[in-house]
């Protein structure tokens, strides 16, 4: 990490075919080897499996209530104090909430075996947008790991 001053946060550039931000979010942590188009025809492919199942539904919507509840409010971090290591339990960032749960969707679409990724994607965004799935339980793993730790909340700073 630099010591001079921090790193200009670049706005993202809006999705092409759905003008949002999250859509380009979620393609850009999709993408593996710097291959946008694959990682396109994904995103795109497991939205168009989401309206096959809710034909009147708006698969951005989904997508967002997935996100927004898969997001995790609390984590937990290291603090060295005296010699012994602390884990801290802070609030997370809005912009860290965000990028969290979008990679937690994506990986744990990825982990399904078996199935083509824009079909575990689908599968993983409508299991999060109907609190369920790996993605939830990882969230509250996290939270359930700063509510053990909120005895060390006064180390925080």
């Amino acid at each position: 990490m630099s010591r001079r001053r921090q790193a200009v946060k670049r706005p993202l550039v809006l999705d092409a075919k759905y003008n949002s931000a999250l859509v380009t979010r979620l393609v850009n942590t999709v993408m593996s080897g710097g291959n946008k188009s694959v990682a396109q025809r994904i995103v795109y492919g497991a939205f168009d499996n989401i309206i096959e199942k809710n034909p009147n539904s708006n698969p951005l919507e989904i997508l967002q209530r997935a996100v927004d509840n898969a997001k995790p409010r609390l984590e937990v971090k290291p603090r060295r104090v005296g010699g012994a290591t602390y884990q801290v339990p802070v609030e997370v960032p809005v912009d860290r909430q965000l990028g969290l749960a979008v990679r937690w969707l994506v990986d744990f679409a990825d982990a399904r075996k078996g199935l083509a990724m824009k079909e575990a994607l689908s599968a993983e965004i409508m299991e999060a947008y109907q609190g369920q799935g790996n993605a939830i339980r990882k969230r509250d793993e996290v939270h359930k790991m700063a509510q053990a730790n909120k005895a060390f909340a006064h180390f925080r700073w």
